[in-house]
């Protein structure tokens, strides 16, 4: 088995355990038991409890659920939107071009951070408006991708036959330009999931991503914060997972964007 196959099985794997595995946890977490708070780990409490006597293990599984989740999700609306923009950019062009051009400019201004904050301030903490922030970041990348590639790809002599045979425009763009954006498209997706993680998780650590009492990496990391020298596990375990979480996103996007670029375009 390859390391590309091996490292996509990992990555395939931890996020199915993420909406599997809270099924099976018999500690619930959410329970509060003052009297058990900050315990190391044994055999009812796996990873310890948190400060306020929480099951570490519950909420690392259960906020994996909802951090990784989240950025999934995300994810899909940023292509949901910014394919189609992209599309509508690149072949009708013309004023829609212009139009899109000083839209994304204007996002792409400043950094991805700034204006996630910044929006996610305004809208108000939750999850919603978190993801709603994110999204209005991260589809620039994918209708600039898309754009870019469509605008190459329609001047080619096969799109100007095809045109000529009466293929519908709808059929044109879906069977041949498309398909020329897929691998770029695959990349930036995979190399974008880490990116989202990371900021739902400095989202949520500063308040204004998923709000306590709900399990999430980034609410954990702050949580934990406060007993880093008495009980470090508290801050260390989430911390772990999140580098894990976006270290195989980012190995699996280099070895694509390796293995693509050796294939010819349109395989």
């Amino acid at each position: 088995m390859s390391k590309s196959r091996l490292l996509l099985l990992l990555l395939i794997g931890g996020i199915v355990a993420m909406f599997i595995l809270p099924e099976f946890m018999k500690n619930d977490p959410l329970l509060v038991s003052l009297t058990r708070r900050l315990q190391s780990p044994s055999g009812e409490h796996w990873l310890g409890t948190d400060g306020l006597g929480r099951d570490l293990l519950s909420r690392l599984v259960y906020g994996g659920r909802n951090t990784v989740g989240t950025s999934l999700l995300i994810l899909i609306l940023s292509l949901s939107i910014g394919i189609p923009a992209g599309v509508l950019a690149g072949y009708v062009g013309k004023g829609i071009d212009r139009l899109f051009m000083r839209v994304s400019d204007s996002f792409l201004a400043f950094p991805d951070y700034m204006i996630a904050i910044v929006l996610t301030g305004l809208l108000g903490p939750g999850v919603v408006n978190l993801m709603i922030a994110i999204v209005l970041v991260k589809w620039v990348a994918y209708a600039r991708l898309v754009r870019s590639s469509l605008i190459a790809e329609k001047e080619k002599d096969y799109i100007y036959s095809a045109r000529l045979s009466g293929v519908p425009t709808i059929q044109l763009v879906i069977r041949h330009l498309l398909p020329a954006a897929f691998r770029e498209i695959v990349v930036v997706a995979t190399l974008d999931l880490g990116k989202i993680i990371l900021m739902i998780v400095a989202l949520s650590y500063i308040g204004l991503g998923l709000q306590p009492p709900t399990p999430e990496w980034g609410a954990m990391l702050n949580e934990g914060r406060a007993y880093f020298h008495s009980s470090p596990l508290a801050m260390v375990i989430p911390g772990v997972a999140i580098v894990l979480f976006v270290l195989l996103s980012n190995l699996i996007g280099d070895r694509l964007r390796d293995r693509l670029e050796l294939l010819p375009r349109g395989k």
